[in-house]
């Protein structure tokens, strides 16, 4: 005689505080691999001042300031969304009506300021 086990299926449902988690784990990460690229960089100011221009060239290009875009989303983001969060541990951010609502505000400041430094970074990009 066959035994039947059942086993519970895991499903997530996809709603805004799961995107929230999805992207602050994606930024964290996109951070820390930013953190390494840093630190190669800099590490050039103490192979002397032309193994440092040489990669300043590189670090000039168009694409890097696109690039710098990037960053800017995503530090921005990461550091809203951990005030989310805070806000969330500590306050009254866990009903999930006003959570959802926290996650749109955090998108929407993010891409007011993303918005506001990107004009700057793509006027020295496209060379304006």
């Amino acid at each position: 005689m066959k035994k039947v086990v059942f086993q519970p299926k895991v499903r997530y449902k996809m709603h805004s505080g799961y995107l929230a988690w999805i992207l602050h784990r994606a930024t964290g990460i996109l951070l820390s691999l930013y953190l390494f690229l840093h630190i190669w960089v800099i590490h050039h100011l103490a192979q002397g001042e032309e193994a440092f221009n040489e990669v300043m060239v590189v670090v000039q290009s168009p694409l890097f300031h696109l690039l710098e875009i990037g960053l800017l989303a995503t530090v921005v983001y990461h550091g809203l969304n951990g005030l989310r969060v805070v806000f969330i541990d500590y306050g009254n951010l866990a009903h999930r009506q006003i959570m959802r609502k926290a996650v749109y505000a955090v998108l929407a400041v993010s891409a007011v300021l993303v918005a506001a430094g990107a004009v700057p970074m793509l006027r020295l990009a496209l060379g304006l």
